[in-house]
């Protein structure tokens, strides 16, 4: 009993990360022994490779959720919207063009927001598991460096000459984003800029005020049902095919800061003979309260296993439900209303779990910066040049306080207030055509802002992560340049003390001889 209670009660809990980076030892020589050799090719592994889950239910359905954000599914999406656009042109008038947009809507938006929340969870992952491991590394840098500087052999380095020195084994920069990529990105600033939040607003203001003169006809709601509905397929497909595309490009960043940090490491332990493991690195689960709580149990089960059994379910019934309602209009308002429903509180999750889970990242990404910067006062530099995210303006900050808002775990509660509000509405109308468009015209556009909103949310949050991995890759460009410069010293050092050596010794070679010389005399 239990153990049922503590299945049923683990989704939602935010438990702590352990990892550590993968020791990188100096390869053995010939004359060591071939157990050390296996034992070295176990643990240089200097590539960044993304976990695999155990659960193969759990990777097929992660292969499931790129492939929604793949170009094939995104243009795929885009042609079958332009598709139904020139259908209206004959069959604009018509109330069964309009409804095939807002089922149209209802199925992606179920399925989109289940793979958006699996997709954001496992993102939220891999970044803490990062920064763990970049910790992990930094302390055994950090202690080899202290120990380098405590040996006497090598003075603390000028600040100045620090920043002046360059690695040609490494690029200087990360990774660009290919032409595809900048458009992509390009489109998601447009779509999640303010102005075109703002915009969006007007469009309705604009259809609330055409409501008198089409008498507040069922029509005239379709009329704006139609469009919030066809504007939400794109978005979701494009903040799907927009969130893929910066992971696969993040991955990249990563792989090559993986190749300088353990360049780094490798380097240190050549010039100490240092062997110790990098060390486990913690991160404690964040605190949470209590309705934070319920608002991540909710996130957990959407974006797992359980919330596609149930999405499939929900499915299975409306199909099945149809016969008894004729197929009528009211059963295919039907999937539209629970959409409309279920997606208004997604909406309100998104948002809050996507701020939630970013605040954090920021967090630990903000500590392996202050290891970092830790590391770096070992060998005298206190403050390196950097990339900051520059973008102060009102906009911006409009759009943070924006986001903090509607993402406020209260607005959660005021979300599923409002639900069950339109459901005690459309109760009083007994289900009708009028009953179900109040549960679908108000949570659509609502659901439409805020999938705008989360895109905003979305640049704010990849503008910084590419600004902390840019400086994160720097900082390794510019020790491997110093650490490298320090071997060529001992180096030249150790080649001075040969040549003196082999100096003193025929000196002393031509000294035995002449006393030789004198001896036979």
């Amino acid at each position: 009993m239990q153990r049922i209670l503590a299945l049923l009660g683990a989704p939602g809990s935010r438990r702590e990360i352990k990892s550590s980076a993968p020791t990188q030892l100096v390869p053995a020589s010939k004359t060591d022994s071939q157990e050390q050799e296996v034992a070295v090719s176990d643990q240089n592994v200097n590539t960044y490779t993304v976990a695999v889950k155990s659960n193969r239910l759990d990777r097929w359905l992660d292969r499931v959720v790129a492939a929604s954000g793949s170009e094939p599914v995104y243009f795929t999406i885009i042609l079958a919207l332009l598709t139904w656009a020139l259908l209206g042109i004959r069959f604009g008038t018509s109330n069964t063009w309009q409804v095939t947009i807002s089922d149209a809507q209802a199925i992606v938006n179920m399925i989109f927001d289940a793979f958006l929340m699996r997709q954001q969870l496992n993102t939220h992952g891999s970044i803490l598991v990062v920064a763990a491991s970049l910790r992990s590394r930094t302390a055994s840098n950090k202690r080899m460096l202290k120990h380098l500087i405590a040996s006497g052999k090598h003075a603390k380095v000028n600040p100045a000459q620090f920043h002046e020195l360059n690695e040609s084994s490494f690029s200087s920069e990360l990774p660009a984003e290919n032409m595809l990529g900048r458009i992509s990105t390009s489109l998601s600033y447009f779509v999640g800029h303010i102005a075109t939040v703002s915009g969006f607003w007007v469009g309705i203001f604009i259809w609330l005020g055409f409501g008198k003169y089409c008498n507040w006809s069922n029509t005239w709601q379709l009329y704006i049902n139609s469009a919030t509905s066809a504007l939400m397929v794109f978005i979701l497909a494009f903040i799907a095919n927009i969130r893929e595309r910066h992971t696969k490009y993040m991955t990249r960043c990563l792989q090559q800061i993986w190749q300088v940090d353990a360049a780094l490491e490798l380097d240190l332990r050549a010039l100490t003979g240092d062997t110790v493991p990098n060390p486990v690195v913690v991160i404690s689960a964040p605190k949470q309260s209590k309705i934070q709580r319920a608002i991540d149990y909710y996130a957990d089960l959407v974006g797992t296993l359980v919330g596609i059994v149930i999405l499939v379910a929900v499915f299975v019934m409306w199909v099945a439900i149809g016969p008894a309602l004729h197929w009528d209009s009211n059963w295919w308002l039907l999937i539209g209303t629970y959409a409309g429903l279920v997606g208004l509180n997604d909406g309100f999750v998104l948002l809050n779990v996507g701020t939630v889970i970013g605040n954090f990242e920021t967090v630990q990404l903000t500590e392996v910066e202050y290891e970092d910067l830790d590391m770096l006062a070992a060998i005298g530099v206190s403050h390196i040049p950097e990339e900051r995210v520059a973008d102060n303006s009102l906009t911006c900050r409009l759009s943070i306080w924006l986001g903090n808002l509607l993402s406020h775990e209260l607005t959660v509660i005021l979300g599923v207030i409002s639900i069950f509000g339109l459901i005690i509405g459309a109760s009083a109308m007994r289900w009708s055509v009028t009953g179900q468009l109040l549960c679908n015209v108000p949570p659509s556009i609502i659901e439409s802002f805020f999938t705008m909103v989360l895109i905003t949310g979305h640049n704010i949050g990849d503008a910084k992560r590419r600004v902390d991995l840019h400086n994160v890759y720097l900082r390794r460009v510019k020790l491997v340049a110093y650490v490298n410069a320090l071997g060529k010293e001992e180096t030249e050092k150790v080649d001075v003390e040969i040549e003196v050596q082999n100096a003193v010794d025929e000196v002393g070679e031509v000294c035995e001889i002449g006393i030789l010389d004198e001896v036979v005399n």
